[in-house]
């Protein structure tokens, strides 16, 4: 049996492996001291030299001028992207609720998260490495009064009174970043820098990630992105309509034109990324298959749909006897099948109407309505049509439905997932449940949200919350309760639901991960390496965490000779993917049961056998119904 890490990895480890296996020539050892024993302390190295004979290329040291976007602590954000952590996810089911929207229901797929997102994203590394779709993040915009996580870990609990702030439920500190402050931009670039570069490893090798910003920080965050993405992966910088309230307070503290617009940074995981199409779905008819024609352009960003038979040869450009040609080619197949009001259906052609595109498709042998997304919206970089700030609570800065539901319906498709780790209200878990009931999709989120104090006398304190994550659960609480109204949704389709996860520090003690490190008596009066708060529960998420195992997964618990065993399937497996049992007294029968299902994993208490023969025979019975298991301890 294998013992189980139980943190997370250490990505510069990461990092000098892949370096190895592309150039192991250059990968040495060198010794750089001695302990107090005497004896060599060997550190890995690399020979820069036979390193850059292999990609033929300079490597540059010292302070050689050279373009470069750097800041005081630049290498501590750096280390603090990389470094591992011990922590977990617990599991709240009294605060999650299912995918029918029953309160502390237990089988959604979507994730509600709180505590700090750098934690989270570093726990979030194994099980959802390059598998989300979409990343939107709408981080503090550093105004001078936005609240940015403190990331100094030198510091203890008992230190922080010292400092003005808010804390977490497990006490992350969150400073207000004044304009005063002499580390003004470089607090908040240490802030952002390691949560960009670790989100970068979630996306998938197709994702995309927006960010909204404003004026404040938009360089900088550009020159991050640019860093951490590549500057050939900027897809574009697109310009939204700021809120009224946001336009109005400018005029009492500047003298210049007011800002009335923020930014989305769209950016791609590769160069080889390409934007989806919009919705190419039209009616098959009598006349034969109705097509999607591009603008004469082809600059992703620069299109929109018209109607219109597919030409032999060539693309349809915007030419006005072409464009007429294609709405009357749809007008005689609805004259031919008498429908009435035929202009109305072609308001979508003219951008002054602001009516909704509405089209006609045949479905299952009727013709019937049909919105398709983005169908008729002018897609540059100009997104002047939608406000940024929503109106769906009472919290000033949400963003809008609009926005989100237009950048999801937009990138993903299907069973996708998007995340958002700087989550607030909630606008994103909002805009995939609407989506996915208006496109009869299965898409997923995962939301991230530290629990952030609510200030005592602002109108959301007085409205009865008191911190960030009870208005985020309850806006999509209410907001999945009113699309099942307006939809009729009777059965679980479309998922509403969502799991509660809190961040907390690791469910094992120290003795687990240093055992060397601490005397022998200290290590006599310890019982357990297990935490005694801890459940059962506990331990398997962090299991999950740590295999890799994706977090909103089937879980189901049944008892094996009067122990509690859990079973977990992620979606589309078609066995047992996990099998784990941490009672304490595991006997012979029960582990002969587990080997019977031939799990690919089976994780048991290093503690929990029930004799020092069922621990001796335990490999031979695993090795004799399912020797492919991998059985690992904690």
């Amino acid at each position: 049996m294998e013992k189980m890490k139980m943190h997370t990895p250490n990505q510069a480890d990461e990092n000098f492996r892949k370096l190895s296996e592309l150039f192991p020539n250059a990968v040495t050892e060198s010794i750089t001291g001695y302990d107090e024993n005497g004896k060599a302390i060997v550190e890995r190295s690399i020979d820069k030299d036979i390193l850059m004979q292999e990609i033929s290329a300079n490597v540059i040291e010292g302070r050689e001028e050279r373009y470069q976007f750097t800041w005081p602590d630049k290498r501590k954000a750096v280390l603090a992207a990389n470094a591992p952590i011990a922590a977990t996810l617990r599991p709240v089911q009294e605060e999650s609720v299912g995918k029918d929207g029953t309160p502390g229901g237990w089988d959604s797929h979507n994730l509600y998260i709180e505590g700090d997102n750098l934690d989270v994203l570093k726990l979030l590394q194994e099980a959802y490495l390059g598998k989300i779709k979409l990343i939107y993040i709408d981080p503090p915009y550093n105004t001078g009064n936005d609240f940015v996580y403190e990331d100094d870990f030198s510091e203890r609990m008992t230190d922080y009174s010292s400092h003005s702030g808010q804390y977490d439920k497990a006490g992350n500190r969150l400073v207000q970043n004044k304009e005063s402050n002499g580390r003004f931009h470089t607090d908040w670039l240490n802030m952002i820098y390691p949560r960009i570069k670790i989100a970068k490893n979630l996306l998938s090798d197709d994702g995309f990630i927006f960010i909204s910003i404003d004026e404040n920080e938009v360089d900088n965050m550009i020159k991050i992105c640019n860093e951490v993405f590549g500057e050939e992966n900027q897809r574009n910088i697109i310009a939204v309509r700021r809120g009224i309230k946001n336009v109005q307070a400018q005029f009492e503290t500047v003298s210049s034109l007011s800002q009335g617009h923020e930014y989305l940074l769209f950016y791609a995981k590769r160069t080889d990324s390409r934007l989806p199409k919009l919705s190419n779905e039209f009616a098959e008819t009598k006349q034969g298959k109705w097509d999607t024609f591009w603008r004469g352009t082809d600059r992703p960003t620069m299109r929109y749909q018209l109607f219109g038979k597919t030409p032999e040869t060539g693309q349809w450009r915007w030419e006005k006897g072409r464009a007429d040609r294609a709405i009357q080619n749809y007008k005689d197949y609805l004259n031919q099948n008498e429908y009435n009001d035929i202009d109305d259906y072609f308001s979508f052609m003219y951008m002054t109407t602001g009516n909704k595109p509405d089209f006609l498709r045949e479905y299952e042998g009727k013709i019937q309505y049909y919105v398709p997304p983005q169908t008729g919206k002018l897609l540059s970089d100009n997104w002047m049509d939608i406000m940024m700030t929503g109106s769906y609570t009472i919290f000033d800065t949400e963003k809008s439905l609009d926005i989100m539901t237009r950048i999801i319906e937009w990138i993903t498709t299907k069973d996708d997932i998007i995340l958002d780790f700087f989550s607030g209200s909630a606008t994103t878990a909002h805009a995939v449940m609407q989506s996915n009931i208006k496109t009869n999709s299965c898409r997923r989120f995962i939301l991230v949200q530290i629990n952030q104090a609510i200030k005592e006398g602002t109108t959301i304190y007085k409205a009865g919350f008191r911190d960030l994550c009870e208005i985020g659960k309850e806006r999509i609480r209410r907001a999945g309760q009113e699309l099942k109204k307006e939809n009729g949704l009777i059965e679980p389709i479309i998922d509403i639901g969502f799991r509660v996860l809190h961040l907390d520090s690791s469910n094992m003690q120290d003795v687990y991960y240093c055992p060397d490190e601490l005397s022998r008596d200290l290590l006599g009066r310890t019982v357990d390496n297990i935490k005694i708060d801890r459940t059962p529960e506990d331990l398997l998420f962090q299991v999950m965490l740590d295999l890799g195992v994706d977090l909103s997964s089937s879980i189901v618990e049944q008892v094996i000779d009067g122990k509690t065993v859990f079973m977990v399937k992620p979606e589309g497996v078609d066995r047992e993917y996990l099998i784990a049992c941490f009672d304490k007294g595991v006997t012979s029968e029960t582990v002969t049961a587990i080997a019977k299902m031939q799990p690919y994993y089976a994780v048991f208490r290093d503690s929990g056998m029930a004799s020092d023969s069922v621990a001796t025979n335990f490999d031979q019975i695993f090795r004799t119904y399912s020797p492919q298991t991998e059985r690992k301890v904690l």
